[in-house]
């Protein structure tokens, strides 16, 4: 089976589902996503590694992992998402000490977040895409209105497989209705705090404004 190498989209959160987060993985030659549910914890693992300047003042469990393995001088090579069960998706680590190489297996969201540590590529099998992909647009046409519409259609179509995912619960505070100031303020909270997913959004809707 051949494989294909995926990147990472982004985080997609649910506006109207509280611990609804989508992992939205990119197809590299082509264009497809491959959306995967994941809990909170690994939302923010993986945010606070995709989100260069947060440095929390102490090692997450995945930074422990990271600084476990370097000393120690192993080494994570790639991970591959091999398999897709009742909506699950399988996860191997394939790492390196010594030239030898050992298979871990994993769940998907610690392997990717282990990934983003080690800049390690990630891939999935054709079969997996094929049967789990999605195709959103993307904005192919940046700075015109086609964009936005776009994105919107896109944030739909996340929201829709979020819904599909995981049973509705309370709704999450809209940042939009907040000033610049207040969006600061929360900000150096959550960095404060280490909640550092919440601080990723913050920084997009900051971001969004200026």
């Amino acid at each position: 089976m051949s494989l294909v190498r995926l990147n990472i989209k982004g985080i997609s959160y649910s506006q109207t589902q509280n611990g609804a987060y989508a992992l939205i993985l990119s197809e590299v030659e082509g264009e497809r996503k491959l959306p995967i549910v994941i809990g909170a914890f690994e939302a923010q693992a993986i945010a606070i590694a995709l989100e260069k300047e947060i440095r929390p003042p102490r090692p997450l469990t995945h930074d422990l992992f990271k600084n476990f393995a370097d000393r120690f001088d192993i080494v994570v090579k790639q991970v591959i998402i091999h398999k897709l069960v009742d909506g699950v998706f399988y996860s191997s680590m394939i790492c390196e000490r010594d030239k030898i190489e050992e298979i871990i297996d994993a769940r998907t969201s610690d392997a990717i977040a282990l990934a983003l540590r080690f800049d390690a590529p990630i891939f999935t099998y054709k079969n997996i895409l094929d049967k789990a992909g999605i195709y959103l647009k993307g904005g192919t046409q940046e700075g015109t209105e086609e964009v936005e519409e776009e994105e919107r259609e896109d944030e739909d179509l996340v929201s829709e497989f979020l819904s599909s995912q995981i049973q509705p619960d309370s709704r999450e505070m809209d940042y939009k209705k907040l000033s610049l100031s207040d969006l600061d303020k929360m900000l150096d909270e959550a960095v404060k705090n280490e909640d550092y997913e919440k601080a990723a959004r913050l920084r997009d809707e900051i971001s969004k404004r200026k």
